[in-house]
């Protein structure tokens, strides 16, 4: 555990809490966690988590970007849903973004993990894009991130960060919670009477 660790938790954690809440602001501290994170996972060896995070600099400011626009009329981005084929597309390309990119891993590179690391990547990836358009199911793929990335940080003795992702898995499933009660209340206000 280091100094840098423990910050880019407690960014972390207030990055999710804002998240959860829909504050715009989600999207500056987060940056801040994910340009942390970068330079904790190079010292770890867990190269795609490393790469996700560079990543994630740039969903961030696109995030921020799209939550700034807002909806219509300058009213607050509604919280979408994903149809039953958009959810079928989004799993077939993650088992086959996790295919290529663990077999890179494995094959060119001293990753730790390759596979397990691969898998957290690209879900973390699907689920940041929809969080940026404030898709609801964002938040299932953020719950199996985080089952999966608390048994490889305890792995690799990032304890902190593993306990990080406890704390997110709860925070998953509190904003799945709460962004579903939001989408249920746009549906209800906007049914015909």
């Amino acid at each position: 555990m280091t100094e840098i660790e423990v910050i880019a938790s407690l960014f972390g954690l207030l990055c999710v809490w804002l998240t959860v809440r829909q504050n715009i602001w989600c999207w500056p501290v987060g940056l801040v966690m994910v340009s942390l994170y970068v330079w904790i996972f190079y010292q770890a060896k867990l190269y795609s988590d490393m790469g996700l995070q560079v990543v994630y600099i740039v969903l961030q400011i696109y995030g921020w970007a799209y939550w700034l626009r807002g909806g219509p009329r300058d009213s607050d981005l509604p919280v979408t849903r994903l149809s039953g084929n958009g959810v079928a597309c989004w799993i077939v390309m993650a088992l086959a973004c996790t295919a290529l990119l663990g077999g890179g891993m494995a094959r060119w590179t001293d990753a730790a993990l390759p596979y397990w690391d691969a898998t957290t990547t690209v879900l973390s990836l699907i689920a940041q894009y929809l969080l940026a358009r404030k898709v609801l199911e964002n938040w299932l793929f953020w719950i199996a991130v985080d089952v999966l990335a608390v048994g490889i940080y305890v792995v690799k003795e990032l304890y902190v960060t593993a306990g990080l992702y406890v704390v997110f898995l709860g925070l998953a499933t509190w904003g799945w919670l709460a962004w579903k009660a939001s989408f249920q209340e746009q549906e209800s206000v906007a049914a015909p009477v």
